[in-house]
């Protein structure tokens, strides 16, 4: 014959079953934050490799805009003086009255 369970076990182990539903809930939560989390991290990690990719293509981009900036100027000054040169000569080839 069966015995029969007591209210107090009966109520013990329906309060032990939702505590059990709750920790798998809470588990399952945790799993999904570890797995977005690790996600992030490998996204931040990206961006940052991104980041120092386009630091060092500015840092030449940049490089290279110096060193135009430095021909430009010499080639600037190399025609004045081709063009004073130039008038020069045509001024003295010009007849004076």
């Amino acid at each position: 014959m069966a015995k029969a369970i007591s209210p107090a076990i009966t109520q013990a182990l329906a309060q032990l079953r939702q505590a059990v539903t709750t920790l798998e809930s809470v588990v399952a939560r945790r799993a999904e934050d570890d797995r977005t989390l690790d996600l992030m991290k490998k996204e931040l990690a990206l961006m940052q490799d991104e980041r120092a990719k386009l630091a060092g293509d500015l840092d030449a981009a940049l490089a290279k805009a110096t060193r135009l900036d430095a021909v430009t100027g010499e080639l600037a000054r190399r025609v004045e003086r081709a063009t004073t040169t130039v008038r020069e000569v045509l001024s003295d080839l010009t007849p004076r009255s």
